[in-house]
């Protein structure tokens, strides 16, 4: 058989299937309720897991340049699965390296930023 002139070829017609993986991928919002949030405040994490979990302690050194001789009390312990932690790692790693290159580098060895007076 032979096609006509005014015959136009058959068009396409995509799949829904095909037209939702051609789609931008849209930006899921995630609300975030903080109503009844306590803000505190930690200098000293202990970081401790099991094959299930990732465990957080933190706390408050009162004596962060004598720290064998220092009593810390744990205030939060936060425990994670690794896939969480994972992805914690991640978005405090992009938060630090924005820091950085604001700020400078930081230097997380204290005797090394510590600026000791002369005596005159």
């Amino acid at each position: 058989m032979s096609a006509k002139k005014d015959d136009k070829p058959a068009e396409a017609t995509p799949e829904p299937a095909a037209e939702q993986a051609q789609a931008p991928a849209q930006q899921q919002q995630v609300k975030v309720n903080d109503a009844n949030v306590i803000a505190s405040y930690a200098n000293f994490c202990r970081v401790s897991s099991t094959p299930e979990e990732l465990i957080l302690d933190l706390g408050l050194n009162p004596q962060p340049l004598d720290p064998a001789n220092t009593e810390i009390n744990v205030g939060q312990r936060i425990i994670l699965n690794h896939y969480t932690a994972k992805r914690l790692l991640s978005a405090l790693s992009m938060a630090l390296q924005r820091h950085e290159q604001a700020f400078g580098v930081l230097e997380t060895d204290i005797r090394k930023r510590v600026v000791r007076q002369q005596q005159t």
